[in-house]
């Protein structure tokens, strides 16, 4: 009997889990993504501020799944889908299907601001946070024969959105200010760096509870970093950020962190999108298709518990992942499908060493005990145990040292 054929479209958490649990079950599984490897995104902060190397929280799917019998891996864009021929049309080729899963995940969200789209760094994914890193050091590297105009553009990072990548990322920058740049810049006096974090709301962490919003204020603020709520930035020119006050601030380095948007593919109706999100039922099934599902950031489920849909968070991805592949090997038991229900198990954030900030469902804490339970569980959901052991030395040395070796650039010259 011909297996049924479950195409995945994207690697993240929602889809690699996924097959990872159909890995050498009664299916033949196709994972189709742009980039040939799975990224580990709550870390992409610090190999933007050269604490990690990439190849550590970045993995390989043909090394994943190598003694896999029924997983094949295609490095390919899709571009469409025809859903009335179970087609997916990609840069290598038409790929038929029995079970289509939409795993595509965000991109960055400009709200439609072209100029900063331009001008602004984002940071999902691996490639973008290397970006960051090379441009943040060279930064450093032109000071020293920058013209005094110059000069205060290239010493002010601003970071735009205040969520737990943003609040990780100045917490970072802080620490290199204090601790890395005046070893590897001597004859720079880096008082004048400036880190500014830019928020819409009222809070930084708008989604914690107000403790750890406090909290991560509060040690952000005696790193030194600025810290301006209730402020948008309504433009980018590469040099200087427009905000909705009026005010301007000089600048070479904007990151951008203040939003995210549904990658969709393009082929399904508009009824079967809302927010830049495919539309579920609760089994994961795109509204109006009987054998298209979408998982992870890209779906939009309504329960009673969240009637705005899940929040976009790796534990929603991961475990829609492995309930949906459940339901996939219930289908060919002939058992009955399981609904999808979201256990929140809290969230956290790291601010600096020793500060961290997490809200379990029925306790709350900051400061040092927090610092370590965020690395553990981080390290813990870090794929390989080479990896897991690499980043864990790094993060020693990191602590003890207060210092690392990771600050290379790499820039794309054309040879001559």
């Amino acid at each position: 009997m011909k297996k049924q054929r479950i195409i995945i479209l994207g690697g993240g958490f929602a889809g690699l889990h996924l097959a990872k649990k159909l890995n050498n079950r009664s299916f033949d599984v196709i994972l189709i993504d742009k980039l040939n490897h799975h990224q580990f995104q709550p870390l992409f902060y610090q190999v933007a501020t050269a604490r990690l190397e990439p190849a550590n929280i970045s993995f390989p799917f043909r090394k994943i799944f190598q003694r896999s019998k029924n997983i094949q891996i295609r490095l390919a864009e899709v571009t469409g889908i025809v859903a009335n021929l179970n087609t997916v049309k990609t840069t290598a080729g038409d790929y038929t299907y029995d079970h289509l899963v939409i795993a595509t995940g965000c991109k960055t969200n400009f709200f439609g601001n072209e100029e900063i789209r331009k001008h602004a760094y984002s940071m999902k994914t691996t490639q973008e946070a290397i970006t960051i890193r090379n441009e943040i050091l060279l930064s450093f590297e032109q000071f020293i024969y920058a013209s005094e105009e110059e000069k205060e553009a290239l010493l002010n990072i601003v970071i735009v959105g205040a969520g737990p990548t943003g609040v990780e990322l100045s917490g970072a920058f802080s620490e290199m200010k204090k601790y890395i740049l005046p070893k590897d810049y001597p004859n720079i006096d880096f008082s004048g760096l400036s880190i500014t974090l830019l928020e819409g709301s009222k809070n930084t962490l708008n989604s914690m509870s107000a403790d750890s919003q406090k909290a991560s204020r509060e040690y952000l603020e005696k790193m030194g970093v600025k810290i301006r709520t209730e402020t948008f930035v309504i433009n980018y020119d590469g040099t200087l950020v427009t905000l909705n006050s009026g005010e301007t601030i000089k600048s070479k380095n904007v990151i951008w962190a203040a939003g995210v948007s549904g990658n969709i593919i393009e082929g399904l109706t508009p009824e079967s999108i809302i927010k830049n999100r495919f539309v579920v039922d609760r089994f994961n099934k795109v509204k109006n298709y009987n054998n298209i599902y979408a998982i992870g950031d890209i779906a939009y489920m309504v329960t009673p518990k969240y009637p705005h849909g899940h929040p976009q968070l790796a534990n929603v991805a991961i475990n829609q992942g492995k309930n949906i592949a459940s339901n996939f090997l219930a289908i060919l038991d002939q058992k009955p499908l399981k609904e999808y229900e979201y256990k929140d198990l809290g969230s956290m954030a790291t601010i600096g060493t020793y500060k961290a900030v997490i809200d379990l469902p029925a306790l709350k804490f900051k400061g040092v005990l927090a610092w370590f339970v965020w690395m553990f569980l981080h390290l813990m959901l870090i794929l390989s145990v080479r990896n897991k052991f690499v980043t864990f030395m790094n993060w020693t040395w990191n602590f003890l040292a207060k210092d690392s070796s990771l600050r290379l650039i790499f820039k794309n010259d054309k040879p001559y």
